[in-house]
C-alpha cells in the first residue's frame, strides 16, 4: 500500500467537498493549519523551558560518611 493514485485523491477529495461543502474547507484547513502552528510553538517554549530549568538548576551535595555519622541519632539505654 502506498500513496493514494490521482483518481483514488480526485474521490476522496469528491467526498469531502460533498461531507463538508465547499464552503467549509478553507476554514477546515486553516483550522487545521492554526492548530500545527500553535503545536510547534508549544513545542518550542516547552523545549526553552527545560533547557533554562536545567541550566539553573545546582547540583545536589553528596553526603559522604562523616556528614551521616553527626545525623544519627544517639541511642539511650534504659534500666
Amino acid at each position: 500500500m502506498g500513496m493514494p493514485s490521482g483518481t483514488e485523491l480526485l474521490v476522496i477529495f469528491g467526498i469531502i467537498v460533498l461531507l463538508f461543502g465547499a464552503k467549509k474547507i478553507p476554514d477546515l484547513a486553516k483550522g487545521i493549519g492554526q492548530g500545527i502552528k500553535n503545536f510547534k510553538n508549544e513545542m518550542k517554549s516547552d523545549d526553552a523551558e527545560v533547557a533554562t530549568t536545567a541550566q539553573s538548576e545546582t547540583p545536589k551535595k553528596v553526603e559522604t560518611a562523616s556528614d551521616l555519622s553527626t545525623l544519627t541519632p544517639k541511642t539511650t539505654t534504659q534500666a
